[in-house]
């Protein structure tokens, strides 16, 4: 009874709520008004361009201040302030529950005095002065409420007037040796004739020459020690800049440094000091009982050889280096002056690293509803060892199961809960590359060489049990900030078909091409991946990435069977089971445009071919290609169209050879905000997959340059991202266009209903 009295309090409670929505200003006093919300900035001699738009992003962020019950945080879309009216009903509230509901529920209410306009619009008028609106200004009005004057909304308006541009841009009063080491560097400025005086762009000028200095030995300058001195008086407009040195820079910000000493102090992993200590070559490494990190391994990640001149850019190199071993928490580098005369000139260098933990787990659960009626639980956990040869290698063990039952009996008989999946993978991972004659190499960006070894245990209930193993060691290196190589030598996959279903077995009959791939194979096979990445190249408004791969299964052991007179189109096995041989290529192309601070065009062309041959004709089925789903054509499911224009008559499954040989897709999406964090997107898929020979299981599904156009699936829609910055949620509605089989209906429009042509997709993150 204790229960129900709480929920009837509740529910009283709710209802109180509700009618004390009609009074959200009970308790506003006289002289006193609720903010509800701003009308849209008004803005006169709007400007274009990259300054602009950096200039109203900080401006409409200055003058934002969302209202009580705010859509996402808007300033200017109010629904139900629901905080307010528990904060008006449970005010005064005596009881211990009221004051629980009011604490955790309520809201004060946002006054006109709290979002204090005057301030906001001096702020803004700040910052159009520091993008160059030298005679820009920025006001407000507040607007009542003709219902009730204790409500009133606000008004921001802002005159931009012209803006200032740069017109001569010098150097003064610095020494020769730096004014030359700056003319030297003068192609990469960051100012120039023609640019809109920019605040932000003279404090990045500014960062961008003191990094200079301190990368040529100067390593007590600092950006505040350069100054601006700015003529707008000579033609109105134009500003005369001059870049000089700030009086009473210290003489040691003057002087160049040089690398003394080195000594690493390795720290345990609950903080235990060093107490011991050896040389090695010219480092001193201080630790506590006993050494956990090879010297040699703590000599290469060095960048600051002693004698030579200090470089900020080497310092940060090397606090990186000490990083990516993975087996400190964190690392801290000093420079500490040689003796304090003022003709010293060495810099001695410390280096602070303290180990993390030697072992992490992780326990990762989830619950599956799946599509086809079916629901379980599954489990996955992994146990890492750091340092295992105190090289900074890592050993992981990843435990993986899922357990499934049929929620629908099939055909009016119980379903056996029977479907289940165990799998364990085991992995080595060193921070360097492991291979003869490349060892030596160092390079200055990271590097791992990972060998891992797997097995599953796949049952699938009505259908088959299989077991698949393997392994392979794959190298991956990046020798510039926006190229990274991956190269996998040797990866070996088992699968093997322990036991099937009648069931099974008819589908398989039904469809030799599927059986045919399903079938126990060896694959032996290398890969080479190359990723071009230009995220991390600065000042880059626009995205271009890239990602081509090529995998080639089965040719060398198929070279030492030919050696031993086997030919080459002939059917290889090994262990029993037969060798599959192909050839795979990938190809993905993205690129971004950036139209401005709220909108951008991305654009995704990929493709791919597997082309199989020896023996066996057909690919594993794990390597063909399917398209559809939240990623792809979102007009249309996982596996609901291709290979060309075969259309399966089999509902049911249907879905299982819809699969190809070759895969080509473009998207295009253009992506813009609504809200805050609330993003919209409109979006364009076409794409299919096809097979390079004919199948009579499978008509229409060969490849034909004369009938590509009608090949191609098409497919439009809008969707919502709802960004946390550490997680988009993505909901997409697609819409067909087009179907590349046949339909009934005739022209380009060919879908039978809306309904037909209908894909709503729920995902995680931006679908590239």
């Amino acid at each position: 009874m204790k229960g129900y009295k709480q929920i009837y309090t509740i529910a009283c409670g709710l209802m109180i709520m509700l009618f004390a929505s009609c009074s959200t200003t009970k308790y506003i006093i006289d002289g006193q008004q609720l903010y509800t919300g701003q009308e849209k900035l008004k803005v006169e001699n709007e400007g274009h361009g990259e300054t602009y738009n950096a200039a109203m992003d900080e401006i409409e962020g200055a003058l934002a201040k969302a209202p009580n019950g705010a859509i996402f945080g808007s300033s200017r879309f109010q629904v139900f302030p629901f905080g307010l009216w528990i904060y008006n009903a449970y005010v005064n509230s005596n009881s211990g529950l009221g004051k629980w509901i009011f604490k955790t529920f309520g809201s004060q209410p946002v006054l006109i005095s709290n979002v204090n306009p005057e301030l906001r619009a001096k702020v803004a008028t700040n910052l159009l002065h520091d993008y160059g609106y030298f005679n820009g200004k920025a006001g407000y009005e507040v607007i009542t409420n003709k219902k009730n004057e204790k409500k009133a909304k606000i008004r921001f308006h802002m005159d931009m007037q012209n803006p200032y541009f740069l017109d001569t841009i010098m150097f003064t009063r610095f020494t020769p040796d730096v004014e030359q080491l700056f003319q030297r560097a003068q192609r990469r400025t960051l100012l120039h004739k023609g640019d809109q005086f920019n605040v932000v762009k003279l404090d990045e000028e500014r960062q961008r020459l003191s990094t200079l200095l301190r990368n040529r030995g100067y390593y007590y300058f600092r950006p505040d020690y350069i100054g601006y001195r700015a003529d707008t008086t000579r033609v109105s407009g134009l500003v005369d800049l001059q870049i000089l040195p700030k009086t009473g820079v210290p003489e040691q910000a003057k002087r160049q440094y040089y690398i003394g000493n080195r000594d690493l102090y390795l720290y345990g992993s609950v903080g235990e000091m060093p107490n011991d200590s050896i040389r090695y070559d010219d480092i001193t490494i201080h630790f506590h009982n006993k050494l956990k990190l090879r010297p040699k391994v703590a000599k290469q990640r060095f960048r600051l050889d002693r004698g030579q001149l200090y470089a900020q850019m080497r310092s940060t190199r090397t606090q990186e280096r000490f990083s990516e071993l993975g087996i400190f928490r964190y690392t801290e580098m000093q420079f500490i002056p040689r003796d304090t005369v003022a003709t010293n000139d060495t810099l001695d260098v410390v280096v602070k690293s303290t180990f993390d933990l030697p072992y992490d787990s992780e326990l990762e659960l989830n619950m599956a509803f799946k599509s086809n009626d079916y629901a379980g639980p599954g489990a996955a956990y992994s146990i890492t060892k750091r340092n295992v040869f105190h090289g900074g290698e890592t050993f992981s063990i990843r435990l993986k199961g899922s357990y499934e039952w049929q929620t629908k009996s099939a055909g009016g008989t119980g379903a056996k809960i029977n479907s289940y999946e165990l799998g364990l993978n085991t992995s080595l991972t060193f921070p360097r590359i492991v291979f003869p004659w490349l060892n030596k190499k160092d390079y200055d960006f990271p590097a791992t060489t990972k060998f891992s070894l797997n097995i599953d245990q796949l049952n699938r209930a009505h259908y088959f049990k299989m077991l698949a193993f393997g392994g392979d060691a794959t190298y991956t290196f990046q020798p510039t900030r926006v190229s990274s190589h991956s190269v996998t030598p040797f990866r070996l996959t088992f699968n093997t078909l322990q036991s099937t279903t009648a069931e099974f077995r008819q589908i398989l009959e039904e469809r030799p091409a599927l059986d045919k791939a399903m079938q126990n194979q060896f694959i032996p096979a290398m890969n080479y991946t190359y990723t071009y990445d230009d995220q991390a190249v600065r000042r880059r408004i626009n995205r271009f990435w890239l990602q081509t791969s090529l995998t080639s299964a089965g040719n060398i052991t198929s070279g030492i069977y030919a050696l031993a007179g086997k030919g080459f189109s002939e059917e290889k096995t090994l262990l029993g089971s037969k060798l599959s041989q192909f050839m795979k290529l990938t190809a993905e192309a993205r690129y971004t445009w950036n139209i401005d601070r709220n909108q951008s065009i991305a654009t995704r062309l990929l493709g791919g071919a597997i082309y199989a041959y020896g023996g066996n004709k057909v690919a594993p089925y794990s390597e063909q290609f399917f398209i559809g789903g939240a990623n792809s054509i979102r007009a249309f499911t996982v596996r609901s169209i291709g290979p060309g224009t075969y259309k399966s008559d089999d509902e049911k499954y249907g879905y299982l050879d819809q699969t190809g040989d070759l895969k080509i897709e473009a998207n295009i999406e253009y992506r813009f905000r609504i809200i805050n964090d609330l993003h919209g997107a409109i979006f364009v898929d076409a794409g299919n997959i096809w097979l390079f020979r004919d199948d009579e299981k499978r008509p229409g599904g060969k490849f034909s340059l004369k009938d590509f156009p009608d090949n191609i699936a098409v497919g439009t829609g809008a969707g919502l991202r709802y960004d946390l910055s550490f997680l988009v949620v993505r909901v997409d509605c697609g819409i067909g266009l087009h179907m590349p089989y046949e339909t009934g209906k005739k022209g380009f429009y060919n879908i039978p209903t809306f309904k037909d042509g209908l894909g709503l997709h729920l995902a995680i993150g931006y679908p590239f």
